[in-house]
């Protein structure tokens, strides 16, 4: 393990979502925006629906019972959109 990594803390501290993106602010202070396209439960969720998220997996997960969506930092840190959603 690098030295980098010792000092990265992938946990879930903040979820911000505008009509085109998805932003994570990670407990080390990073902050990973992703194309809200890419996850359509998402971005056909209602404004309501969308702020109703929940820290799940121990911290490293994000999940919306509303919509029944589970996002991983390890999959938004990859740059891994939803199968089948349209990248753009």
């Amino acid at each position: 393990m690098g030295i980098l990594a010792l000092g990265a803390d992938e946990r879930v501290r903040d979820v911000k979502i505008t009509e085109v993106d998805l932003s994570v602010s990670l407990s080390d202070g990073r902050t990973i925006t992703v194309p809200l396209a890419w996850y359509p439960k998402l971005a056909n969720a209602t404004p309501k629906q969308r702020k109703k998220w929940q820290v799940g997996g121990g911290g490293y997960g994000i999940h919306w019972p509303e919509i029944d969506e589970d996002l991983s930092t390890e999959g938004l840190l990859r740059g891994a959109p939803a199968p089948n959603a349209k990248k753009k």
